[in-house]
């Protein structure tokens, strides 16, 4: 039997290695380095092979953010399912899922997908989409400006992160990530 009748039985497996190759082809080497044709080959299959799977590279591009969107509310929602205290801890999760993000492939991945969500309008549509939607679930825990206000600072050490010759912007991590989780704290809200 030929690969290309194995890959016809096994689609699923050949769109997750497409999604795979995508995201590391930005990680290792950023953004511009993502084409059709570098997929395509980084992932062993023609350009016609992705496009049965994506319609265009901007349909691949959406796809590889939404793949890590999914991947973050899983790791959000195991973090909140273990958070003791209601206040808060939508806010508390995405500031602890920034912190442990470092160190971790997803944080290249998502470093190569900031720079696309900065220019590429779609991708901001799709960000603003998640937040807000998160936001909605979380109104009653998550409202209060101060919360917010750790959430923008979460955001700011992001961005400073992406400007930084070695990836690391601000002072000592774990006095910034404690910091910030004390104000999330509801005795800390007033």
């Amino acid at each position: 039997m030929s690969v290309l009748n194995e890959r016809k039985k096994q689609p699923d497996v050949v769109r997750r290695n497409l999604l795979d190759c995508a995201a590391r082809l930005a990680a290792e080497q950023g953004f511009s380095a993502v084409s059709v044709q570098a997929v395509a080959s980084a992932a062993g299959v023609t350009k016609g092979g992705l496009f049965h799977h994506f319609a265009s590279k901007q349909a691949l591009l959406e796809a590889v953010l939404g793949d890590l969107l999914e991947k973050m509310d899983t790791e959000i929602d195991a973090l909140i399912s273990q958070d003791c205290e209601s206040y808060g801890c939508f806010t508390r999760a995405y500031v602890n899922a920034f912190f442990a993000d470092r160190g971790r492939t997803s944080y290249a991945e998502w470093s190569a997908m900031s720079v696309a969500l900065i220019s590429e309008p779609s991708l901001r549509q799709m960000w603003e989409s998640w937040i807000g939607g998160r936001l909605e679930r979380h109104i009653k825990t998550d409202g209060d400006i101060g919360l917010e206000l750790v959430r923008l600072a979460t955001d700011g050490i992001w961005l400073a992160d992406l400007m930084s010759d070695n990836g690391r912007a601000g002072g000592e991590r774990l006095t910034l990530h404690k910091r910030l989780i004390s104000a999330t704290q509801k005795e800390n809200s007033k």
